[in-house]
């Protein structure tokens, strides 16, 4: 297939869309093919891919690594689906105990599935490249309003409720939202009956590469998960690090992982109440300080080139 990728890629055109039989098609499909085509190691990224690849690694006696991406089974679509949740916790139990080579995206992330299954996982955070690029300080808004962003998925438990009424609450900021979800329609009508419409602008989904042009532009930035289960949590959101490498400031939930990144760097704030009123004080004060120099230093540590030497180390021990 045609890919702009500087590697191959295979597409599966599947029956089905969703759900169970989607899950059972796909992973059905995969097995089949990474048996049947050459391979040295098998990468499964996710516990959805994770079955096939397993199985595949113990037939033919390869080399799996796992990449877990998050913490899948305390993910907040799993909350109230009982089943379906056993389901994907089964997979983990007669999966994980037996794979040597694993890594995860944070370190409680990681302390948990070692504490839990007796595994190995190393921790590879997803860090952006270094954008060495000046930061560009065109104003975006004509009224000259502070801009603030929020970038990433539309998806319960990222606080963008809170961000919406929060926004009744300030006058001068213009509130952008960047990305796609599953509550994006009602985002959109909270925005309407809030009488938003000029305060808040949704612009969707864009490709990295324009997105990196957009965020220097922001004067604060969120990443305000909500402790929903463990994946939150636990959560390190790329997001962060991408206002990092724009050199805006950021205002981040309480929650372990965040709350030791900025306590160590001190590029943002943490939030102090999840309420309207007090979030629209604390935003007002925060434009008020200067994080220039925290933020360099943060973009100068928090990078790719830094982190890849972890991810390199996997896969040059697979002997081991």
């Amino acid at each position: 297939m045609t890919s702009t990728r500087p590697y191959a890629c295979k597409q599966f055109g599947m029956i089905f869309k969703k759900g169970f039989l989607f899950y059972a098609e796909f992973n059905t499909r995969l097995f089949f093919f990474l048996f049947v085509h050459k391979k040295d190691i098998l990468l499964a990224n996710d516990l959805d891919t994770l079955l096939p690849n397993y199985l595949v690694s113990r037939f033919l006696k390869k080399p799996l690594v796992y990449d877990s991406h998050e913490l899948f089974t305390e993910i907040p679509e799993l909350i109230g689906r009982s089943f379906v949740k056993r389901f994907w916790c089964f997979i983990e139990k007669i999966t994980l105990p037996n794979i040597k080579h694993a890594y995860t995206v944070s370190p409680s992330i990681a302390a948990y599935y070692n504490e839990r299954y007796q595994t190995h996982f190393k921790v590879v955070r997803n860090l952006p490249f270094a954008n060495l690029e000046k930061k560009d300080t065109t104003r975006i808004d004509p009224k000259g309003r502070k801009i603030l962003m929020y970038q990433g998925a539309l998806n319960i438990g990222r606080g963008l409720e809170l961000l919406l009424e929060t926004m009744t609450h300030l006058d001068n900021h213009l509130l952008l939202i960047i990305g796609s979800g599953d509550v994006e329609s009602e985002l959109l009508e909270k925005s309407r009956k809030l009488q938003l419409e000029d305060k808040v602008r949704f612009w969707g989904r864009m490709q990295p590469e324009e997105l990196q042009k957009i965020t220097p532009k922001a004067d604060l930035g969120f990443s305000l998960e909500e402790d929903l289960g463990l994946n939150y949590r636990f959560a390190l959101p790329n997001k962060i690090f991408d206002y990092i490498q724009a050199e805006v400031p950021v205002i981040i939930s309480n929650l372990p992982e965040m709350k030791a990144l900025i306590q160590h760097y001190n590029f943002g704030e943490i939030i102090t109440k999840r309420n309207p009123k007090d979030l629209a004080f604390q935003i007002e004060s925060i434009l008020l300080k200067d994080f220039k120099a925290p933020l360099k230093k943060a973009k100068k540590d928090l990078v790719w080139e830094n982190e890849k030497q972890h991810l390199i180390a996997i896969f040059e021990n697979l002997d081991s």
